[in-house]
Parts: structure tokens; C-alpha cells; sequence
């Protein structure tokens, strides 16, 4: 992608909900909420503080991060829906589970 974000900004593309319901009914598109869950494909380099220093971002390109329904602008780059939001419109970063148990 040849896209960056500037300052407290980050690009996510929404990552795809379920189609179907625990009970196996298919929900059709019309019908499907917009996932609030994505990956993160950019990072600008931060935002700057009261004494001009530039803080970094938490979040890194490949974290999975959960965000507001409403939060960020729509855009659509080389053929990709993506968000641009603030790093603030974020709530978390979804961390991988831990695989193995400690003997």
C-alpha cells in the first residue's frame, strides 16, 4: 500500500463477521452489522506532546484491534475498504492466546 497516515493515525481493514448465527441461520448482507474488529495495515508515526516530542503509537501494523461501531472515515485505497482513524478511536488490541500450558 502506498499509503500514510500521519501523526495519531491508523489505517484498519475490517476484518469479515460471521455469516451465520450460533444456530446456524445465515444472516444475509442486508442484514449484517459492520464488524467492530480489524487488523491494522498502517501507522503513523505519532502524535506530538505539550513540549513538541513525538510520542509513538501503541499499536503496531498486524495487531488486531477492536474499535468504535461509528469510529474512523471510510476510504477505499488500491481497491481496499479501509478505516482511517485516531489512535484514541481505539479500545484494545485483541492479544493471540497462548497455545501451550506451562508444566
Amino acid at each position: 500500500m502506498a499509503f500514510r497516515p500521519l501523526h495519531d493515525r491508523v489505517v484498519v481493514r475490517r476484518l469479515d463477521s460471521e455469516e451465520k448465527t450460533k444456530g446456524g441461520i445465515i444472516i444475509p448482507d442486508t442484514a449484517k452489522e459492520k464488524p467492530q474488529e480489524g487488523e491494522i495495515v498502517a501507522v503513523g508515526p505519532g502524535g506530538r506532546d505539550e513540549s513538541g516530542k513525538v510520542q509513538p503509537l501503541d499499536v503496531k501494523v498486524g495487531d488486531r484491534v477492536l474499535f468504535g461501531k461509528w469510529s474512523g472515515t471510510e476510504v477505499k485505497i488500491d481497491g481496499q475498504d479501509l478505516l482511517i482513524m485516531k489512535e484514541s478511536d481505539i479500545m484494545g488490541v485483541i492479544e493471540a492466546k497462548a497455545t501451550a500450558k506451562a508444566a
